[in-house]
């Protein structure tokens, strides 16, 4: 059945914008975080410490579902309120032993247990899956995403527009893959390769979680699956200089709070998505590419970067679809079962339909 009162924890940029959306698409939003927004919200906030399970479980009690837009490390414990309370739980993750723990959860869940709804793990996975669903025998998804600044500066080529937390986990966490049918994990920043987008040149390299649970569901179906992260050319190995030749990959958080203080965010970002899948259809072999360059557009009356529409749309547009009856109701929600056409027809996922096709 559909469901109108929502809470979004994390009010940050993403969360902000979120919350937002959720609101001009007629749900009862309540925002939570643990200080007062800098701006006026068109919806209900509380503000104060969500790290007490009796606060979450008090919060939790008045809604029916919790879009969760924290640090990665405290959706377990949200999870597991969404579950003890039955309502619908919706996360942003890409950390694979969080994800795991929900699935868990899910097998007894009374709502729907949703995580990985961002752009990647989601929107690029639910693009590799349709692309593949065209073929009768597929060889081949890759999947590759780049969230950049447009004017990159120094030989990093790089802002953090994202979550150092999340950035430093992708570049330091093994990957999944399939190879000759065959399920691997690999190390993270290999398998480097050259990628055009829109005529600018950039590299890809192996980074963790953007996969989400496709390796799952399509083992024996596809023979070759991979997501690569998208950077300007040299940030990778300067990236596994700092890393490991530094040895900052045993001091995470001293390693993320160096790279925000030396990167921080900018405005002027984009978000590239290069989609690909190979196979037969018909007996004969060919290739389907999804390929964009999202930019920031204007929404709620304010300038949003590419990389805080483009997350928050992607999750809301599955919340709008959970609303609507389009997509289950209970145990585990595959990012990759939901069809990108259904997806690009919600309010919110349309606007993914004004990305600039590369030329």
């Amino acid at each position: 059945m559909g469901f109108d009162r929502i809470a979004v924890l994390g009010l940050g940029k993403v969360g902000w914008l979120a919350a937002t959306l959720l609101h001009e698409g007629g749900f009862d939003v309540l925002g939570v975080d643990l200080q007062a927004p800098s701006e006026d919200v068109p919806f209900k906030c509380w503000n104060g410490d969500i790290s007490d399970p009796v606060v979450i479980g008090e919060l939790l009690s008045g809604v029916e579902a919790v879009l969760s837009c924290l640090p990665y490390h405290l959706n377990i414990g949200l999870a597991r309120a969404a579950h003890l309370a039955g309502i619908h739980y919706f996360d942003l993750t890409e950390d694979v032993p969080t994800t795991n723990f929900i699935i868990e959860l899910s097998k007894t869940a009374r709502g729907l247990m949703a995580p990985q709804c961002g752009l990647a793990p989601g929107f690029v996975g639910i693009v590799g899956s349709s692309l593949a669903d065209g073929f009768d025998k597929c060889r081949s998804i890759r999947m590759r995403v780049g969230a950049l600044p447009q004017n990159p500066t120094g030989l990093l080529g790089y802002a953090f527009n994202w979550s150092p937390e999340g950035v430093v986990n992708e570049y330091l966490n093994d990957c999944e893959v399939i190879e000759g049918g065959v399920r691997k994990l690999v190390s993270p920043m290999e398998w480097h390769e050259t990628i055009y987008v829109e005529g600018v040149k950039l590299e890809a390299f192996t980074t963790s979680g953007g996969l989400g649970t496709m390796c799952d569901t399509l083992l024996g179906k596809v023979e070759n699956l991979d997501y690569k992260t998208m950077r300007y050319p040299g940030h990778m190995d300067l990236m596994n200089f700092f890393f490991h030749e530094l040895l900052m990959r045993d001091r995470r958080k001293l390693a993320g709070e160096i790279l925000t203080n030396a990167k921080p965010p900018v405005d002027d970002d984009v978000v590239y998505v290069h989609v690909a899948a190979e196979g037969t259809a018909n007996g004969n072999l060919r290739r389907k590419e999804f390929v964009r360059a999202y930019y920031p557009i204007e929404i709620a009356g304010a300038r949003r970067t590419a990389i805080a529409w483009t997350t928050s749309a992607s999750v809301v547009a599955v919340i709008e679809m959970v609303r609507d009856d389009l997509l289950p109701s209970t145990g585990f929600l595959h990012q990759e079962y939901i069809p990108l056409e259904m997806f690009l027809n919600t309010p919110t996922g349309s606007l993914f339909k004004t990305g600039a096709p590369a030329r």
